[in-house]
């Protein structure tokens, strides 16, 4: 049960922020008691890939706060975030049952699920800035991306630290981004339909 929910919420922390989940793992793991990798997992604890994922988060962080590259980068994070959804619920979910893992170190079933479940939140993310930058004139973004990051980063720690808080803060976190979703969406609907209310403004006809 815990190894699922710690999985389950780094899988859901790196569908907002690919970078973060895996660095705090490694970190963890290499500095701390609070997180065991499995031998399958301990190549997140080397030097040299904490280093190259600091680097790659600062990428991230910077692309995610500039209007229009945003969604550049949401588009090349749609492979980048399910693939470290899955490497975050694999090494999360087997610090805490080892057995999991295969001959080979890796438990594949939880890769899949964290890889659908990372994907989830980034496809979320991703329809919702578009939106959120048109409505707010690319105001919004920034503070909304750094929401994001606030919430990878929580999401992260309760998932090692807590993880039986995984059962409110992930189904909250979701539901949320469903209604902000949601809320955009029709925003937007509402916007394109305002010229064709009687008395508004319009093309002349002919």
């Amino acid at each position: 049960m815990l190894a699922t929910l710690s999985g389950a919420g780094l899988a859901s922390a790196a569908g907002l922020n690919a970078y973060i989940p895996l660095l705090l793992a490694g970190l963890l793991s290499r500095y701390t008691g609070l997180l065991d990798l499995g031998g399958g997992w301990q190549w997140l604890e080397h030097p040299v890939t904490l280093v190259l994922l600091g680097l790659l988060l600062v990428l991230e962080v910077v692309a995610d706060k500039v209007p229009a590259v945003d969604s550049v980068n949401d588009v090349v994070q749609t492979v980048v975030r399910p693939t470290s959804g899955g490497i975050t619920f694999g090494a999360g979910s087997t610090s805490f049952t080892p057995d999991l893992q295969s001959a080979d170190g890796t438990s594949w079933g939880g890769i899949v699920a964290g890889v659908l479940i990372a994907l989830v939140f980034h496809l979320l993310k991703a329809a919702a800035r578009p939106v959120l930058n048109t409505v707010t004139f690319g105001v919004g973004g920034p503070v909304v991306s750094t929401l994001e990051d606030i919430t990878s980063a929580f999401m992260s720690v309760v998932a090692i630290v807590i993880p039986v808080l995984v059962l409110i803060v992930l189904p909250a976190t979701l539901g949320l981004g469903v209604w902000a979703w949601r809320r955009r969406r029709r925003r937007k609907r509402r916007e394109a339909e305002a010229p064709r209310l009687p008395g508004a403004a319009g093309p002349p006809d002919g």
